[in-house]
């Protein structure tokens, strides 16, 4: 039984991963981590990381970036596994969880959605066939009308993970109105659509003569990140130190 920490326990995606956990015979949560104690859980909840004197095999984190310089820390310091799905981390906080995976082993993503990380895999294959063959490629991504940041950073993932099977051959394309050519074949559209509630969605086109291949990701909740993470930590616990991320946790 893998015993795991929340840091950031009484959080949305805190009390997702909670009732994850609760129902998974592999991982218990030993304590959660969190300023606001309002909520019973059924495990205890410290203030601050450095108050925790509970033993565990790996800390799941869905904070904030404020909290990560002692979370890295205390993992550091304790060698203690864990996974990092706090995101807006500054460059030097990604230096620290660098230097931190040097003393214990440290999980970070993109997206901890295991849908996304397969998909991701299953472009890179995808690519080499098609996008040799001559296939367009064009990515379209769907959120919420209160996300801000634009495209998505699943999406550039996505995109990534194409250019890098295709030797990085690929200019990205985020606005045509500007300019009135014809495509051209080493680019690669990406668009992005605001609105609603949609929590989530990404399409990936591969268009040839006659023919239209297409992938699609559609996130129904914000719990399929809380899966992603609850794998991720049952993976990472008792790994070696290094940089993990959640193409490692679907390796096959």
């Amino acid at each position: 039984m893998v015993r795991a920490v929340m840091h950031g326990c009484n959080g949305r995606m805190g009390q997702v991963i909670t009732g994850l956990i609760r129902a998974d015979e592999g991982i218990e949560l030993v304590a959660g981590i969190d300023t606001y104690t309002g909520i019973k859980n059924d495990y205890p909840v410290f203030e601050c990381i450095d108050q925790c004197d509970v033993e565990a095999d790996v800390i799941i984190d869905f904070s904030n970036a404020g909290a990560i310089d002692g979370l890295l820390e205390y993992c550091a310091d304790r060698q203690v596994p864990v996974v990092l799905c706090t995101t807006g981390l500054s460059e030097e906080q990604i230096r620290i969880a660098e230097e931190t995976s040097q003393k214990t082993a440290v999980l970070k993503s993109a997206n901890m959605s295991l849908g996304i990380n397969l998909l991701m895999k299953i472009l890179k294959d995808a690519a080499k066939v098609l996008g040799t063959a001559g296939f367009d490629i064009e990515l379209v991504e769907r959120h919420h009308n209160q996300k801000v940041d634009a495209p998505s950073g699943t999406a550039l993932a996505l995109a990534d993970s194409i250019n890098e099977a295709m030797d990085h051959g690929y200019e990205y394309i985020y606005d045509r109105s500007q300019v009135r050519r014809k495509r051209d074949k080493k680019e690669m559209g990406i668009s992005a659509v605001r609105g609603g509630t949609i929590v989530g969605e990404h399409e990936v086109i591969f268009a040839g003569a006659d023919e239209v291949i297409e992938f699609k990701h559609t996130a129904y909740s914000k719990a399929v990140f809380g899966k992603g993470a609850v794998e991720a930590a049952k993976f990472l616990a008792g790994k070696p130190a290094g940089m993990y991320d959640m193409s490692d946790v679907i390796r096959f």
